[in-house]
């Protein structure tokens, strides 16, 4: 479900208003990150393969309704006693011989096997289709779920740098006040101690947003640098709602219009096409074949060979016959096909079920998850107003001694605890709220 709280950021980041400037200049944008994924990601060039092979699978599946048509000819030589393919005499001498040929087959009845490998085969293709879309869904969650991990990064940052400031700031007003005899050193000692611990986390904070840039650019397929970097598009909470629809609604939305749950209904669907075919393969098949042949020989006769054109027409003979085949025994190859097929459909409804099962629960976590972000991004939004209050008052009671430097400190990281929880729970409720509007198919803005 994870994955699913950030899908919406893709579809609704043309809607975002984003700042350029040169600090800009060169990073991507999580339109532009998604398309390069898309169009790097050798997982999507396979499905795209399959889909290729599925259509080919289908043309040649149609193919099998219509006659086949085949030509040969072939030429050679004969030496010693044997029989003039002409005069049918035994002859020894060298006889030259040129032959033709065409031959056609068109299959009549067969067991309903090429109709069902037909209406199979259109299934797959549209399986296919659908993979294809399902695995281009995955690469641009993937993709966004990386990119709002830089965010997350940046943001940190962005709190780690402020926290570490305001600790060197108030370090050096409680030097000037040391120094006055206004404060003891202990509380210097302390703020120089809080001082190094922002600057850790900043480096800490850095390595993250490194590490998080790389797994971007990694997953991109893009050569990494410290020049790598993303534009954050602007995300407000304006007009959020969750509203009144429930999780069985969500569900049944849902569940006509995602491509996993279609493919995996039509895969049922092939399924079935395939034990039919199997079972097809115990029935007689009947069918109709042509051919026409004719030669040449250069000793055609005793003294001297007819024209080429003229032996041809002479020689030209027809056949036409029409075969039944009826499978009486094939070493049980008809009766393992058939319990194969048959084990294909269970683990197609197996998966079906599977897909519905994963769909419907993520709906639930999505659902639940909505509500708590709400509250959560609430909660939030009033601590650090609080917070921010105290944190106000008890840098002004440092400054005049009325606390130690330990409660200043205190006051200061909960502050910046909020400030950072804050900014992870708008995310979540910006994007919980965002998947439901996606399995309910609603526009989708910010």
């Amino acid at each position: 479900m994870k994955k699913h709280i950030i899908l919406l950021l893709l579809l609704v980041s043309g809607l975002s208003t984003l700042v350029f400037s040169q600090d800009n200049l060169g990073k991507l944008t999580l339109e532009q990150s998604v398309e390069t994924a898309l169009e790097n990601n050798l997982n999507l060039k396979r499905a795209e393969m399959n889909l290729i092979s599925s259509e080919a699978n289908l043309m040649e599946a149609k193919g099998q309704m219509l006659p086949s048509f085949s030509m040969g000819a072939s030429s050679g030589f004969r030496w010693g006693r044997s029989i003039n393919p002409v005069t049918n005499d035994f002859e020894s001498r060298r006889i030259g011989n040129v032959n033709i040929s065409g031959n056609s087959s068109l299959p009549i009845y067969s067991g309903g096997r090429v109709q069902n490998s037909i209406k199979q085969s259109k299934l797959n293709v549209e399986v296919n289709r659908l993979n294809v879309e399902k695995s281009r869904n995955d690469i641009t969650l993937n993709t966004i779920n990386l990119f709002i991990n830089v965010a997350f990064s940046m943001e940190q940052l962005n709190i780690a740098q402020s926290q570490l400031k305001t600790s060197a700031d108030q370090l050096e007003r409680t030097k000037s006040l040391v120094k006055a005899g206004a404060l003891p050193r202990a509380d210097q000692l302390d703020l120089e101690a809080q001082r190094a611990t922002n600057e850790l986390e900043v480096i800490n904070a850095q390595n993250n947003l490194r590490i998080a840039k790389l797994n971007l650019s990694q997953s991109l397929q893009l050569p990494f640098d410290d020049n790598f970097g993303i534009i954050i598009p602007e995300v407000g909470v304006e007009g959020l709602e969750i509203g009144t629809v429930g999780v069985a609604e969500v569900y049944s939305i849902a569940e006509g219009r995602l491509p996993e749950i279609q493919a995996a209904a039509l895969a049922v669907k092939s399924a079935k096409y395939g034990v039919k075919i199997a079972k097809g393969s115990f029935a007689p098949s009947l069918s109709l074949s042509a051919n026409v042949f004719s030669n040449y020989v250069d000793q055609s006769t005793f003294m001297t060979p007819d024209p080429l054109l003229q032996q041809f027409e002479n020689n030209l003979s027809q056949s036409a016959n029409i075969g039944l085949s009826i499978p009486v025994f094939s070493n049980f190859r008809n009766k393992a096909s058939l319990q194969r097929a048959r084990v294909q459909k269970r683990l197609s409804e197996i998966q079906e079920i599977e897909a519905k099962n994963l769909l419907r629960q993520d709906i639930e976590s999505a659902y639940t998850s909505a509500y708590a972000a709400e509250q959560s991004y609430k909660s939030s939004l009033i601590r650090v107003e609080a917070l921010g209050e105290s944190f106000r008052m008890a840098k002004q009671r440092f400054e005049v001694g009325a606390i130690n430097a330990v409660d200043f400190q205190v006051a200061q990281n909960n502050l910046f605890n909020a400030e950072a929880d804050l900014v992870t729970a708008k995310y979540q409720y910006v994007f919980s709220v965002k998947v439901l509007d996606f399995y309910l198919g609603n526009p989708l803005t910010l």
